[in-house]
């Protein structure tokens, strides 16, 4: 009998789906609130069939075993400042509708590549008409710096196969300096840069209300 992909992945695009809306209500809360968000947006996928057969031929899985892939589900929650990362991950600790089973830091453990980011694993529950079903997926917090690089990485890794010329190598190490030297920078001037969003996020707050009940040409 055929593996129904349609079937098993509905599932993670579920949980994908619940989890985006979650986490930018909470980006929406701190905005309404006139407070800095540690959150600057959200996005999500899931694997794609051909990635989870490369990675279950790879890791040993089996069509049974295939679900207890963790990252086939995945959330990436991009931030502006290596801080804001500590705080999104107490957030992710405290909530009350998933379960933390696993936690990687590749920030204050860099990878060779010079790859830097927070993994969180969850056991996600979600409601289906066929039942009750708990779901592995992956939360990725990153910085803009980190993501720019690691998307760069992932890119030449598809280009090449895997195996990325010496030189070419070489030259990403050194951009994965310069972008933690960068996220080190912006650290330092972090309070000026949070007081000049929050200024700028009121007046869009209060335009796009004006907007929204049709009154953009009266005063506020």
């Amino acid at each position: 009998m055929s593996f129904n992909w349609e079937e098993f992945l509905d599932p993670y695009v579920q949980t994908v789906g619940e989890l985006k809306i979650k986490f930018r209500g909470v980006r929406k809360q701190y905005l309404k609130k006139g407070a800095y968000s540690p959150i600057e947006f959200v996005t999500g996928r899931v694997k794609r069939r051909d990635s989870i057969l490369k990675k279950a031929r790879k890791r040993g899985y089996t069509r049974d075993t295939i679900s207890e892939m963790e990252d086939i589900a995945g959330v990436r929650v991009m931030v502006q400042f290596v801080e804001d990362i500590w705080e999104v991950l107490e957030l992710l600790r405290k909530r009350s509708d998933f379960k933390i089973i696993e936690e990687r830091d590749y920030i204050n453990n860099q990878k060779v590549s010079g790859y830097r980011s927070y993994h969180v694993v969850i056991q996600y529950p979600i409601d289906t008409i066929d039942g009750f079903r708990v779901i592995n997926a992956e939360i990725q917090i990153r910085t803009l710096a980190m993501n720019f690089w690691a998307t760069i990485e992932h890119s030449l890794n598809y280009k090449y196969g895997g195996v990325i010329p010496s030189a070419v190598k070489e030259r990403l190490t050194n951009a994965a300096r310069e972008a933690a030297s960068l996220d080190a920078e912006m650290s330092l001037i972090r309070g000026e840069i949070q007081e000049a969003q929050l200024l700028f996020d009121g007046l869009q707050a209060r335009a796009d209300l004006k907007k929204e009940h049709g009154e953009d040409n009266e005063l506020w």
